[in-house]
């Protein structure tokens, strides 16, 4: 593809993300999000073959930004890898903002969805949020390894569990309009690792 259709296509999964994340995937229609991106309301299936490809595009493209920004905060230098790991989840406090997340919670927001809706999404959610466990995992071995951190069971063990617990705070964090539910799991992953 090239570079303008390429920013083109980039603009609209940018702009369908902010607004999915507060709408939702189903309640959102293309034109709103063509709107948004400022594209011409006519050529959306030159970028993608239906709605369900769209998601599936936007799912891939959230998890690759997700995932670097999670990359880049767990190899923050000068760090034991307990700290990046708390980094890390400190992180994903600021940015899973009860009132505003600005596209940044869209599993969240989307998971429980589109797994029903559309089989295309829920295999990128699925291999979305494997890739954050799977980095979760390698951190708190490399903490078990340096000493930072301590833990009963195995690290993947460890890792999913953790992920399931933010995963459903950040739920009730909105539920509630509270950031409690991200402080409670904060204090409940200190206590996991042992720090």
């Amino acid at each position: 593809m090239p570079a303008g259709q390429t920013d083109t296509r980039r603009s609209i999964l940018e702009a369908a993300q902010r607004i999915m994340a507060h709408k939702g995937f189903a309640a959102v229609g293309i034109n709103e999000v063509l709107t948004t991106a400022g594209v011409p309301k006519g050529s959306f299936y030159h970028y993608f073959s239906s709605k369900d490809a769209f998601g599936e595009a936007m799912m891939k493209s959230y998890f690759i930004d997700y995932l670097a920004d999670m990359d880049r905060i767990l190899a923050e230098p000068g760090l034991t890898s307990a700290q990046r790991l708390m980094n890390y989840w400190q992180s994903w406090r600021e940015t899973q903002s009860v009132d505003n997340c600005q596209g940044k919670c869209l599993a969240v927001k989307l998971g429980a969805e589109v797994a029903d809706l559309s089989e295309t999404m829920r295999i990128a959610l699925k291999d979305g949020t494997t890739a954050i466990v799977e980095r979760l995992a390698r951190v708190i071995a490399a903490g078990v390894e340096d000493g930072s951190l301590s833990i009963e069971g195995d690290p993947e063990q460890v890792a999913q569990v953790l992920y399931e617990m933010w995963l459903g705070a950040s739920v009730l964090a909105k539920v509630h309009r509270s950031l409690a539910p991200l402080d409670g799991v904060t204090a409940v992953t200190r206590r996991l690792l042992h720090l």
